[in-house]
């Protein structure tokens, strides 16, 4: 069983930024996917931002593309979610995954990526008008 942790979730004005860690129990090997999730007051949960250990291929929402950064510091058994220029509608629980796939994240599907085995609980954001 591999334990996720996300850290740095805050409450911010529109037009901030936002740095979320997720420090895994475990490495973060080759054929793992990582992935952002996130579900705000009212909504279903969001696929907003995934990567693919192996080559850092990434995948982003429509609704965060040019907005959200995702990376991976392996040394660290740890990824990043870099949020700029957050609007109200990004207020959310954002929590991350892990786990082994294929095709670079299942070729981006979220539908698939939502089935990966490890999870975190979660990082508060909240952003206001």
């Amino acid at each position: 069983q591999v334990h996720l942790v996300e850290s740095g979730g805050d409450s911010v004005q529109a037009g901030g930024s936002v740095k979320l860690s997720c420090e895994l129990s475990d490495y973060i090997y080759n054929n793992y996917c990582l992935a952002w999730f996130r579900q705000g007051p009212g909504k279903e949960r969001e696929g907003v931002a995934a990567i693919y250990a192996d080559g850092g291929t990434h995948w982003y929402s429509d609704s965060v593309k040019g907005r959200f950064t995702m990376s991976q510091e392996k040394v660290k058994n740890t990824v990043y979610l870099q949020m700029a220029m957050l609007k109200p509608e990004d207020t959310a629980m954002y929590r991350c995954a892990a786990g082994p796939s294929v095709y670079d994240c299942f070729g981006g599907s979220w539908q698939r990526i939502a089935t990966l085995p490890y999870w975190g609980h979660g990082t508060q954001v909240t952003v206001s008008s």
